[in-house]
């Protein structure tokens, strides 16, 4: 894999620029199709697919990071990549994300909300090989995914890709609250505070918005609303299930977990606690620079990780064809 050379060595700058940098994807030589998936009882999901000029080699679903959606830029570069290399990609929305709060029941999503991802997978696999790549909160719902299942993962998935992934929860909430990631924890605060006053006026009685004003961060976000919603309880007790740090030695479907050091919402020191270096099924590719989501390279192309993925996941095909991955 071609080394990574980045466009600024501070993270911050990386986080930054991966963001906003400017990303294409062919709408007229691939053009999307909108489909809502029914996940259970009142609850729809919104996917983007695109398929290649000619029969794909394989399906690739992305899932977005926190208050992201199918529109995301890594998610919108990734497709262009994985379609001109001949796979179809689906930009798989989590639940109430991408503009379907009306299609979400009386809920909005969790870091570890796996249910809705499976029956998409279910629906969506066919012939061809499967494979999901995650970003940041995405990482871990594809990692806790492919852990809950473990070996009946072979029958539905074949391949996982993470990156910037939260595995352990509790740690990256406590590390987006540090002082020097006050704009990050501001931005995503404001988001998830929006999206709870679109739901309420779209399912009114599901929320109680006289206690916004005393959500203060995410932590607090998490205690009030997501914790009690889907029956954790409490943040801490949300973080301790649902972090995938704890189902990554049950995998066994290849997947590659990419992970700057410097990411400045994720302790890399949660890597070197998993049991990533003890599952043969898992690979870490571990990189000074890159920040979160950050990997924008110096030289072209720009999108260096767009090319790792892709590599990726070609060569894992491969050596699925060729019967050299069990």
């Amino acid at each position: 894999m071609r080394p990574f050379e980045p466009f600024f060595r501070n993270p911050h700058l990386l986080t930054i620029a991966g963001n906003y940098w400017p990303r294409r994807l062919d709408l007229e030589r691939f053009p999307v199709e909108a489909r809502l998936f029914p996940t259970e009882p009142g609850v729809q999901v919104l996917v983007h697919s695109q398929r290649p000029t000619s029969p794909p080699l394989a399906d690739l679903i992305t899932v977005h990071g926190l208050e992201g959606s199918s529109d995301a830029g890594y998610a919108r570069s990734l497709a262009q990549a994985a379609l001109e290399a001949g796979y179809a990609v689906h930009r798989f929305n989590m639940r109430s994300c991408g503009g379907t709060e009306c299609y979400s029941g009386r809920t909005l999503y969790h870091s570890g909300q796996t249910g809705d991802l499976l029956e998409v997978i279910r629906r969506i696999r066919n012939s061809a090989p499967l494979f999901l790549a995650g970003f940041s909160l995405g990482g871990n719902v594809v990692l806790k995914l492919a852990g809950e299942m473990g070996e009946a993962a072979r029958d539905l998935i074949d391949g996982v890709t993470a990156v910037s992934t939260p595995i352990d929860l509790a740690a990256c909430v406590e590390r987006l609250g540090r002082p020097s990631n006050i704009l990050y924890a501001r931005r995503f605060l404001s988001r998830l505070k929006t999206r709870v006053r679109v739901k309420e006026r779209v399912a009114p009685g599901v929320f109680q918005l006289d206690v916004l004003p005393r959500v203060k961060t995410i932590f607090d976000f998490d205690d009030t609303f997501t914790a009690p919603s889907f029956g954790f309880g409490t943040a801490a007790n949300y973080y301790a299930t649902q972090s995938s740090n704890q189902f990554v030695e049950r995998i066994r479907v290849p997947t590659l977990l990419v992970q700057a050091k410097d990411d400045p919402l994720i302790p890399f020191e949660v890597y070197e606690r998993a049991a990533v270096a003890r599952n043969p099924n898992v690979r870490l590719l571990a990189v000074e620079h890159g920040g979160h989501l950050g990997f924008v390279s110096k030289s072209k192309p720009r999108f260096w990780l767009d090319q790792v993925l892709v590599q990726w996941i070609c060569e894992t095909r491969n050596k699925l064809s060729a019967g050299l991955v069990s």
